[in-house]
C-alpha cells in the first residue's frame, strides 16, 4: 500500500473534497492547487498520476489533526467535525436536482436525389493502352 493509497482512504473515510483537503494543508502552511491534489486521486495507469511523496502525507495528517482536533487554545470535537462534513456532503447532493433527459428531435433528412449529386468528370487513368499477352491472334 502507497501513501496514494492512504490518502484516498483518508479521503473517503472522512468524506473530504478536493477543496477541504486544500484549506487542511493550508494549516499547516502547505499550499496545493485542486488539480495537484486530484492527480493524486486517479488511477496509476493515468497519463496525469502523480505519486504522493512522504511531505505531502504528512503534512496532510498534520493539519488533519488540527483540522479535527482543533489547537490548544481552541480545541474541537473530532466526531462533531466529520457530522459537519457528512451534511455539508448530504447537502450538496440533495441541492442538485436532476436535469430530467429529453431526447432531441432528429434533423430531418432530404430525400436522396441522384440528380442533387455533383457530377464530377471521369478520369481515365490507363489511357489507350494494348495488351499484348500471349500469341498474336490474326482473325
Amino acid at each position: 500500500m502507497n501513501n496514494n493509497d492512504i490518502f484516498k482512504k483518508l479521503r473517503v473515510a472522512l468524506q473530504l473534497r478536493d477543496d477541504q483537503i486544500e484549506d487542511i494543508l493550508k494549516l499547516v502552511d502547505f499550499r496545493m492547487s485542486k488539480g495537484e491534489i486530484g492527480n493524486f486521486f486517479r488511477n496509476a495507469d493515468h497519463p496525469k498520476y502523480v505519486e504522493c511523496g512522504d511531505q505531502v502525507l504528512r503534512n496532510f495528517l498534520n493539519g488533519l489533526v488540527i483540522h479535527l482536533r482543533g489547537t490548544k487554545e481552541n480545541p474541537k470535537n473530532a466526531m462533531e467535525v466529520i457530522k459537519r462534513n457528512q451534511s455539508e456532503v448530504n447537502n450538496k447532493t440533495v441541492e442538485k436536482p436532476k436535469a430530467e433527459f429529453k431526447p432531441k428531435a432528429a434533423p430531418k433528412k432530404k430525400p436522396f436525389n441522384p440528380k442533387d449529386k455533383k457530377q464530377t468528370p471521369k478520369v481515365q487513368v490507363v489511357e489507350k493502352v494494348q495488351y499484348k499477352n500471349g500469341k498474336n491472334k490474326k482473325s
